[in-house]
């Protein structure tokens, strides 16, 4: 069986202040929260999910609310995060709303040949807007106070800083089977960047690597990212994957059932935390789809204990 991962399945960063997150995800961006659960690691934390109107796999953004000191930037990290808006039209839109809100928005810049838009979040969260050109489905949401055509069609590629690009490409093509299948350069990267593609490729299914050996080491917290993870698109190659990694003597986090899918975590060799996940069975599971987010849902696992969960939690809206 050759295992093919099809693109980002979701990222997940943190957040130390999840009230002012929800607004600006929702309110301001126009993502829909889909699912409002908790840290199945640590039940006094939220897990926020904002994704499209349907909540398909390969649009979710995750928040972790982690009341963590701000990340340290530096190498060893997932450093910008792309989301996918269709059109030139759009990047304008964007940048307009962006600043008119007070938001840290840079200017409409074309990089590796694609229309983009670098920005903030209120904590620092780096992001950018890239123009996929339409392709492809798209899910919008209609009670997004964001017009369908201009909303977030999903993820978009990954940007990682690394201490030794060598190292995380060899894991990248030799045990992930994704494709080397350019270079650019970029005005703000020490080096060339690489980048990696999986499935079809496209801006939905791309890693950008950037080597920076001079660079001091990331220190996860608050505006910074924790994980990315990868589509498999089914249970049969989710198992793949487990006995692959197991095979090929890559300590990893054996299969864990986190009831919206099946993940598989593992490091990438310069440190930073990689999930694979499977596309089903999905957010509408526990909830109805027209209702996602709108209550505290917790995994059949955590249900019993939802009293003393809901206690721990801050109200946030």
């Amino acid at each position: 069986m050759t295992m093919q991962l099809t693109g980002i399945h979701h990222l997940t960063a943190i957040s130390a202040k999840p009230r002012e997150n929800l607004a600006f995800y929702t309110a301001l961006l126009g993502m829909r929260l889909v699912k409002k659960t908790v840290n199945q690691d640590d039940v006094s934390a939220y897990h926020l999910f904002y994704a499209d109107g349907k909540a398909n796999p390969g649009t979710d953004l995750t928040f972790f609310d982690f009341p963590a000191a701000p990340e340290r930037r530096g190498t060893n990290s997932i450093s910008r995060t792309g989301l996918r808006v269709a059109g030139e039209n759009s990047l304008g839109y964007w940048r307009d709303r962006l600043r008119n809100a007070g938001g840290h928005a840079g200017e409409v810049t074309a990089v590796d040949g694609r229309l983009t838009l670098p920005f903030e979040d209120q904590e620092g969260q780096r992001l950018v807007l890239v123009d996929d050109g339409g392709v492809g489905p798209a899910s919008p949401w209609e009670k997004s106070p964001v017009p369908a055509e201009h909303q977030i069609r999903g993820l978009g590629p990954i940007v990682l800083n690394v201490h030794d690009v060598s190292r995380t490409s060899m894991v990248l093509t030799a045990v992930m089977n994704m494709r080397h299948v350019r270079d650019y350069a970029a005005p703000d990267a020490p080096a060339l960047v690489q980048v990696f593609a999986m499935g079809e490729g496209g801006p939905a299914a791309e890693l950008h690597v950037i080597e920076g050996k001079d660079l001091p080491m990331a220190r996860q917290g608050a505006g910074g990212v924790h994980h990315v993870a990868f589509r498999t698109p089914n249970e049969e190659q989710y198992h793949g994957w487990t006995r692959r990694l197991s095979e090929l003597g890559i300590p990893n986090s054996g299969e864990i059932d986190r009831f919206y899918f099946r993940s598989l975590y593992f490091r990438e060799p310069n440190g930073i935390l990689f999930e694979i996940a499977t596309d089903g069975p999905g957010f509408a599971t526990d909830e109805p789809m027209e209702s996602l987010g709108e209550k505290l849902a917790l995994p059949p696992f955590l249900e019993p204990k939802r009293a003393a969960i809901e206690a721990g939690l801050k109200p946030i809206g």
